[in-house]
């Protein structure tokens, strides 16, 4: 069963639309790589989204059953594809209308309850990331089921290759800003936050070659007021979590697992925060995914209605980011990597 989930969070109304940019590789030259995606990205259509009319009771109508009448979603394609007969799977699919920017996670939004018993939503930030990020896939790709990917701004522009990987395999890809900045430390300025988060969402776009989904994690899960505000003015939802796997400070995969586990079975559902970006992640996944199918639960896959918006200006500074292909601020483990003795 596909359901549509309703963004109904007050918030000014704006026009969502669809973007596209191409990041180019091969054998052009840098100059001439950027000059195609600066061209791309200066024609991108932008499509205006339907609004959305204001409801007397704002969660009567926040889910809804796809019409018969619509294509079936492509979940019943991916189970007849999936050569593992005893796999996790995907329970169900839904789509997020992001107007207004609604909030998924109740360690912060509280308002928008759409999961059941025994369901789950599997996240991962900080990526993408070599070795890691590909051993998530793989581990997802195993139990034919999927995530939402929240990519720095970055990590996509450095792992752009990755990051297409994310999206090719069917995972919904969102952002985590541009640099993991805390939107709320001390000195930071309401603009300073700003172009952390539109140019996060401009650099994923440019890494994927599409506009990705309206998607957006806080890093650290620190949300200032004025950020949450504007992201409603975006039509950008947010994400928290109903449970930290803090896999960041786990000492072994084991850990991770159990962490996990523990939890969710305590809550009986919720949105699992993971980091794609941590080694032992990818390691526990394997064994965590094969816990949840035994314990009963069931991923449910979050899509977005309408691909996100960028912001021209940003775009253009990612671009201009991307003329000095060989002057790089990337650490030596993202250039570096030991694959054999």
């Amino acid at each position: 069963m596909r359901v549509v989930v309703a963004g109904l969070v007050a918030a000014g109304l704006v026009s969502a639309g669809v973007g596209s940019a191409v990041w180019m590789r091969g054998s052009a030259s840098p100059a001439e790589n950027v000059q195609a995606a600066e061209k791309t990205l200066a024609a991108a259509p932008a499509a205006a989204a339907a609004q959305l009319a204001a409801k007397a009771d704002p969660l009567a109508d926040v889910t809804g059953t796809v019409p018969a009448s619509e294509p079936k979603p492509a979940l019943a394609q991916a189970k007849r594809a999936c050569a593992n007969p005893n796999a996790l799977g995907i329970g169900r699919v839904v789509e997020i209308d992001t107007t207004g920017g609604p909030g998924f996670g109740f360690e912060h939004f509280k308002q928008l309850d759409f999961l059941s018993d025994k369901e789950v939503v599997l996240t991962f930030d900080d990526g993408p990331w070599p070795v890691n990020t590909p051993a998530v896939l793989k581990a997802l790709a195993d139990e034919c089921t999927t995530g939402i990917f929240f990519a720095v701004g970055k990590h996509a522009t450095w792992h752009p290759d990755i990051l297409r990987q994310v999206a090719a395999a069917g995972h919904t890809v969102g952002s985590h800003t541009w640099s993991h900045a805390n939107l709320n430390k001390k000195g930071m300025t309401e603009q300073q936050a700003k172009d952390e988060i539109e140019k996060g969402f401009s650099a994923v776009r440019l890494a994927l070659g599409a506009a990705p989904a309206p998607f957006f994690r806080f890093p650290q899960l620190q949300h200032p007021p004025a950020m949450v505000a504007y992201l409603g003015t975006r039509d950008i939802s947010m994400f928290s979590c109903d449970l930290d796997s803090f896999d960041f400070k786990a000492s072994t995969p084991e850990k991770i697992v159990e962490t996990v586990m523990t939890k969710v079975n305590k809550l009986g559902k919720g949105i699992i925060l993971m980091h794609d970006f941590q080694k032992h992640t990818g390691e526990a996944l394997p064994t965590l995914l094969s816990r949840l199918k035994a314990g009963g639960f069931k991923v449910v896959q979050m899509k977005a209605k309408a691909p996100v918006q960028t912001l021209a200006e940003y775009d253009a500074e990612v671009v201009k980011d991307a003329k000095l292909p060989t002057i790089s601020s990337r650490p030596v483990s993202s250039v570096v990597q030991t694959v054999g003795n």
